[in-house]
């Protein structure tokens, strides 16, 4: 993998005024639109101000507005930029507590700028699935006494479905009931996948909606049946999941479920090397910018 490290982000981004100029030209590409000259005009930064001026009527746009770092005070603009590579370059996550000791914030500061930065992990322009794809379930949550697996009480549902050569889509659900899962699946996969699932009887009906699907017999004990007839891939992602909310985060509330699914599925299809990783969630600032 490749790695990046602190004197890679020093060279990249070496004061708040760098930070302002890539985000400037990344979010207007190709020139910025003044809206008075109702053309692409050479807009100039002005001193000491985190601002670019039209050179014709003087008009001001700021790169900062409508981004996650809207409300912040120019001088702090690299401290995100650090924040963000921290979150991207550590594997397993990092937690708010440990992000504001790196940062050197308080812990209200350091959380506030970990949940922001968590909503720009989304994978919600996602294309359609395709080629070989594994669907599965899993619960999560505290240890409950009782039943174990599908209908225990008190647990979180998630559905996951991953291509084995590509990206992984993950999203909390209610149940596992067939009106619950199948239009799911149908907005996420396309209609050319091989879909492989256990025998859970509400994934019966798929190759009556035009998927070729191929099942592995759970229920008997069965987790490899036939060649190349597995769900291993999504159920290590599973495994994986679970392993780093416990190693980094201990416990996590069910309503912060979300969060934590988003940001380890953006990890998952994002995961080429370091340098991507952090130039990806830069470019996911810019893509949901207002």
């Amino acid at each position: 993998m490749n790695k990046y490290s602190t004197k890679d982000f020093d060279r990249d981004f070496p004061n708040d005024n760098a930070c302002l100029e890539w985000l400037k030209n990344n979010r207007w590409p190709n020139g910025i639109y003044c809206e008075k000259c109702g053309k692409i005009t050479n807009h100039y930064r002005l001193k000491k101000r985190p601002v670019y001026s039209c050179e014709f009527c003087g008009s001001h746009v700021n790169p900062m507005a409508g981004t996650i770092f809207e409300r912040t005070k120019f001088d702090h603009l690299r401290l995100w930029f650090k924040a963000i590579a921290y979150m991207s370059v550590t594997r397993c996550g990092i937690s708010s507590r440990q992000l504001s000791r790196d940062l050197g914030v308080t812990v209200k500061t350091g959380y506030r700028m970990f949940r922001q930065i968590r909503t720009i992990l989304s994978n919600t322009n996602m294309e359609p699935l395709n080629g070989e794809v594994e669907v599965d379930e899993t619960y999560m949550g505290g240890k409950r006494h009782g039943k174990r697996g599908r209908g225990a009480e008190g647990k979180t549902v998630v559905l996951g479905m991953v291509e084995r050569k590509g990206h992984i889509h993950a999203e909390i659900i209610p149940n596992v009931k067939a009106n619950t899962l199948i239009p799911i699946i149908e907005a996420t996969i396309s209609k050319d996948a091989l879909v492989y699932t256990d025998d859970l009887p509400s994934y019966a009906g798929l190759n009556k909606l035009g998927y070729t699907h191929k099942v592995v017999a759970h229920s008997q004990k069965l987790y490899v049946t036939g060649k190349g007839i597995h769900t291993n891939r999504i159920e290590g992602f599973w495994s994986q999941l679970k392993r780093s909310i416990d190693g980094t985060y201990h416990h996590v509330t069910a309503e912060h479920f979300g969060e934590y699914i988003d940001e380890y599925s953006f990890r998952y299809n994002h995961r080429e090397d370091e340098t991507s990783m952090f130039k990806t969630m830069l470019a996911q600032v810019v893509s949901q910018s207002s």
